[in-house]
């Protein structure tokens, strides 16, 4: 998962992935949008300065990823990775239950795994684990990997020594940011398009909800 030394970073090939997608169009999950301008304009600085390492084009928005979901279904569930309207509606009637206050986050230090550069997330008051576990109450994720909260920079365009990245990060002065969250999205991307846009579908307040169309 993490980028060990003495080991390459592992590129993402940009091609169509249909062993994964089956066909199907729109892949879900509740994220959280990294929108402060100041925090923005900072990472996008990152990126820009690990720009030859990293895979183009990149036009997904600065994110947490709190929980995914799965192949967005209206009202039934086919394959393993698929999620149905009524999984999405038992997520919301839990989150409702739970009632999450505004909570705060911290931006942390440049990081990498194996496949990505990323921004450490530290959560001192556990309410991301709180979050995740309430919505698997009745929906399992669909990850294989054990949850790490992170901002993603990019994913790597080829097999860089560990070294040489690890070189560069340690180099470079990361600044902390304190992330005041008030809400929490349900959205969705074109699971043919690489680091494609993330579409907002249904935001969760935290205190209240507003809906969209699923």
């Amino acid at each position: 998962m993490f980028l060990k030394p003495n080991l390459y970073t592992v590129p993402t090939i940009t091609r169509d992935y249909p062993e994964w997608h089956h066909g199907r169009q729109e892949y879900g999950l509740w994220y959280i949008e990294i929108t402060d301008p100041e925090v923005v304009a900072n990472l996008k600085n990152i990126r820009e300065s690990f720009r030859d390492l990293l895979l183009e084009p990149n036009q997904r928005q600065f994110h947490i990823t709190l929980f995914i979901c799965g192949f967005k279904m209206n009202d039934s569930v086919a394959l393993y990775d698929d999620f149905s309207a009524v999984q999405f509606r038992q997520q919301l009637r839990q989150l409702q239950r739970l009632s999450p206050p505004v909570f705060s986050l911290k931006t942390g230090l440049l990081n990498s795994f194996e496949t990505a550069l990323f921004i450490d997330i530290e959560d001192s008051g556990k309410w991301l684990s709180r979050l995740r576990q309430t919505l698997n109450l009745n929906c399992p994720e669909i990850a294989s990997l054990e949850y790490y909260p992170h901002i993603t920079l990019g994913l790597y365009r080829d097999a860089f020594p560990a070294k040489q990245v690890w070189d560069r990060i340690r180099k470079f002065k990361v600044d902390q940011f304190n992330l005041n969250i008030s809400k929490l999205i349900f959205g969705t991307y074109q699971a043919k398009v690489l680091q494609g846009p993330l579409h907002p579908h249904t935001t969760f307040k935290l205190g209240h909800i507003c809906y969209s169309s699923f």
